[in-house]
C-alpha cells in the first residue's frame, strides 16, 4: 500500500515483457480521474461507516471471545484494520479511533497469551479438523493486522514479530500444502472456502514484504517466505481470479511471484471482467455454488472492484489506464450515503434485516477505501 511501486517492481524484476505490456494496455487522459477521485467521495463519511461496523462488530454476542477479546472476522474486522489507518490524514487524525484501539487490544492480547487462548472454532462443536484449522487462520490474520498498523507507524514492534513467529510456526512444511497454511473451511466464499487458504497466504506475504525494517530481508523470515513463494507459484493456477488479485498486490515487492506470461495472461483476464460500467461483480472472479437457488447478483460491487483496482495500483500499472481509471470512477461514484460501499453474499440470498447481511459491505468499503487512497 506504499508508494514507489513502479520503479522497485521495474529495477527488481528486469522483465522487458512486463514492461512492455504496461504500456501496452489501453489509456486515456492522464489526470482524468484524479479531481474525481480526491473529489467525488467522502474519506469521512467512509470512516464513519466502517467505526460504526466495527463497534457493532465489537457488540455482538457472537464475537465475544475468551478472556475478553474479539474475534476477528475477515469480512469486517480485517478491511477495517487494513482501511481505517488509510483515512488518518485526511481527517486530521494523529492516533487511532476509538475503534481501532478496542480492535488492536484484543489482537495483542490474544497474540501475547497466545498459549492462553481458546480457537474460535473447535472440532467438539464444529467437526474435525475445525480446531486446528481456526488456530492457524487467525494466526495468520493477527499478523497481517498488526503489521499493517506497523507499516503505516515506520516501526516493527515487538508484538508484531511475536505475531509472526506464531503464524511461520503454523507454516506447512510437507505436501502439497507446502509454504502455505490450513484455513477456516466452512465450504463458505470467498474467505471460509478450500481456496481462501490461498488467499490468507498471499495477503500474508503482502504484509510481510511491506513490514518495516526489512524484516522481510532477516534470514529466517526470508526462508519462509521463499517457501509461502514457492506455494504461490505452485498452486497459482488452479486459482479464481480473486486469488490471483491479491498474488498481483504481492508480485510488486515479490517479483518472482509471477512471470511476464502469468502477468500478461492476468491482465487480459481483469480486462475481460471488467463490466461496462467500470466495476467488477465477485461472482464472475471468485465462482462458488449457491446455496440456495438464488440467482448471483449481476452488478458490479465494492469489493471486487476494489482489490482489482488496488492490484493493479500496487502492482504498477499507470495512472493513465483506461481500464484502472474506469474502476476507479465506478469506486468513487457508488459510495453511499452512510459511506460505504455496497457488495452481496456470493452464497446466498441473505435477508437484508439479518447480521449477516452487511458482511460483505464491510469488506466492500474497506476495499474500496484502500483503492481510492492509493490513487491519490
Amino acid at each position: 500500500m506504499k508508494s514507489g511501486v513502479v520503479a522497485s517492481w521495474l529495477l527488481l524484476s528486469g522483465s522487458l515483457a512486463a514492461v512492455v505490456l504496461w504500456k501496452a494496455l489501453p489509456a486515456s487522459g492522464s489526470s482524468a480521474n484524479s479531481a474525481l477521485v480526491t473529489q467525488s467521495w467522502s474519506p469521512r463519511s467512509a470512516a464513519h461507516s466502517l467505526d460504526d461496523r466495527e463497534i457493532w462488530w465489537q457488540n455482538w454476542p457472537r464475537a465475544q471471545k475468551d478472556h475478553g477479546t474479539l474475534c476477528i472476522s475477515c469480512h469486517t474486522v480485517v478491511p477495517y484494520a487494513l482501511a481505517r489507518p488509510e483515512l488518518w490524514r485526511d481527517l486530521g487524525e494523529r492516533d487511532s479511533a476509538a475503534p481501532e484501539k478496542v480492535m488492536m487490544t484484543s489482537v495483542e492480547k490474544r497474540v501475547s497469551h497466545w498459549s492462553e487462548m481458546v480457537p474460535f472454532y473447535s472440532d467438539a462443536k464444529h467437526g474435525l479438523g475445525k480446531t486446528a484449522e481456526s488456530h492457524a487462520t487467525e494466526a495468520v490474520l493477527n499478523a497481517i493486522i498488526l503489521s499493517a498498523y506497523d507499516a503505516r507507524l515506520g516501526h516493527l514492534r515487538a508484538i508484531t514479530r511475536t505475531a509472526f513467529d506464531e503464524a511461520w510456526a503454523l507454516q506447512e512444511t510437507t505436501g502439497d500444502n507446502a509454504g502455505g497454511w490450513k484455513w477456516q473451511d466452512f465450504h463458505l466464499g470467498p474467505w471460509e472456502s478450500s481456496e481462501s487458504a490461498y488467499q490468507g497466504a498471499a495477503l500474508l506475504m503482502v504484509e510481510a514484504v511491506n513490514a518495516p525494517g526489512e524484516y522481510a530481508r532477516e534470514p529466517e523470515t526470508r526462508r519462509h517466505l521463499d517457501l509461502e513463494r514457492d506455494y504461490l507459484r505452485r498452486q497459482y493456477a488452479a486459482q479464481p481470479l480473486i486469488n490471483q488479485l491479491y498474488v498481483l498486490w504481492a508480485s510488486a515487492k515479490e517479483p518472482d511471484l509471477l512471470d511476464a506470461d502469468q502477468r500478461k495472461s492476468l491482465f487480459a483476464l481483469i480486462q475481460d471482467q471488467q463490466q461496462a460500467d467500470g466495476g467488477w461483480r465477485l461472482a464472475s472472479i471468485d465462482h462458488h455454488e449457491r446455496r440456495d437457488q438464488s440467482p448471483e447478483p449481476a452488478e458490479s460491487d465494492g469489493y471486487a472492484t476494489g482489490i482489482a483496482v488496488l492490484a493493479m495500483e500496487e502492482s504498477g500499472v499507470a495512472r493513465d489506464n483506461q481500464t484502472l481509471n474506469r474502476g476507479l470512477a465506478w469506486l468513487a461514484g457508488h459510495q453511499q450515503k452512510n459511506g460505504s460501499w455496497s457488495a452481496l453474499s456470493m452464497n446466498m440470498q441473505r435477508d437484508p434485516e439479518s447480521d449477516a447481511y452487511l458482511f460483505m459491505s464491510d469488506a466492500a468499503t474497506g476495499y474500496a477505501v484502500l483503492a481510492l487512497e492509493k490513487a491519490k
